[in-house]
């Protein structure tokens, strides 16, 4: 019999789930409660990726065809802009990331019930992309909002931070990433509307090394990704902009003149994107229809 998630032990405070990710990013054998779980099943090598999406991200692109935080409404366009898949630096040193992909079978609900229901357990992080995701807390608080049945699913995250442990090919990060609305991180509400978007998960997030040290890199990022349906399924789209930070509901840059984002930083969140998603699209049809898209199992 398993348990019932508002019982479930496995998240105890965010102190010992930082201490214990540390471990279990060498994804050690899964504990007898762990087994127990109903998608354990899931803890396991991950679909493969596009080669030719990753073989992309092994060359920096055209700093030209990137956008800047204060273009994201560009993304509401129809169509496609000119660097979809890629990554370089652009002339102020932060780094930017483009990634799309296609999710045959998935729907906006999907999407939304993801960004919630694996925030629930840290296993549930986990099973997600087993080569780098170690574990995830979430606050007692974000923890009643996400089970409040009057909270409407795309708005739980509103304003909520997870603080998740993952290796994004530079060694593994501490990330507090705090989710916000559409609105809050600057998209034109006049606009939000289909055929142009469906759904939405993005925020701004802070990347600490475990293991850190006096030199080590320590930058704040913002996320976008951005869905739109597509014949058969969901269309999602990815910007990151490295170094850049929400500031009175704006994006700011943080870097002094002259410094930029190193390079392998850039380029491992880059094909860390691609191979994380990768996974995620291929599985969430199976696992939400065997949650039968329940938070609680």
């Amino acid at each position: 019999m398993t348990e019932p998630i508002a019982e479930w032990k496995s998240q105890t405070n965010a102190r010992d789930t930082l201490v214990a990710s540390k471990a279990k990013a060498l994804r050690p054998p899964l504990t007898p409660e762990e087994q127990n779980r109903p998608f354990a099943k899931y803890y396991r090598e991950p679909y493969p990726h596009d080669p030719k999406k990753l073989a992309i991200m092994d060359e920096r692109a055209d700093a030209s065809k990137a956008i800047y935080p204060e273009q994201l409404n560009d993304l509401l366009n129809p169509g496609y802009l000119d660097l979809e898949i890629g990554w370089c630096n652009l002339p102020n040193g932060a780094g930017f990331i483009a990634s799309m992909n296609q999710y045959p079978g998935v729907t906006a609900e999907m999407i939304d019930w993801w960004f919630v229901w694996h925030t629930l357990e840290d296993l549930r992080y986990r099973i997600w992309y087993p080569p780098a995701h170690a574990g995830l807390v979430i606050s007692p608080e974000t923890r009643r909002r996400f089970l409040d049945p009057a909270v409407p699913l795309k708005e739980k995250n509103w304003g909520q931070t997870h603080h998740v442990t993952e290796d994004c090919e530079c060694g593994q990060d501490n990330i507090d990433i705090t989710f916000l609305s559409p609105k809050d991180f600057g998209f034109d509400m006049e606009r939000w509307k289909q055929p142009n978007v469906s759904t939405f998960a993005g925020g701004f997030g802070w990347a600490v090394p475990v293991d850190k040290k006096e030199d080590s890199l320590t930058v704040p990022a913002l996320m976008c990704h951005i869905f739109r349906d597509i014949p058969g399924g969901i269309e999602h789209r990815t910007r990151f902009w490295m170094g850049y930070r929400m500031s009175n509901g704006k994006p700011e840059l943080t870097l002094p003149p002259g410094v930029a984002v190193p390079q392998p930083a850039v380029q491992g969140l880059a094909r860390h994107n691609v191979k994380e998603f990768a996974n995620l699209g291929r599985m969430l049809p199976e696992i939400y229809a065997e949650m039968k898209g329940e938070l609680i199992v």
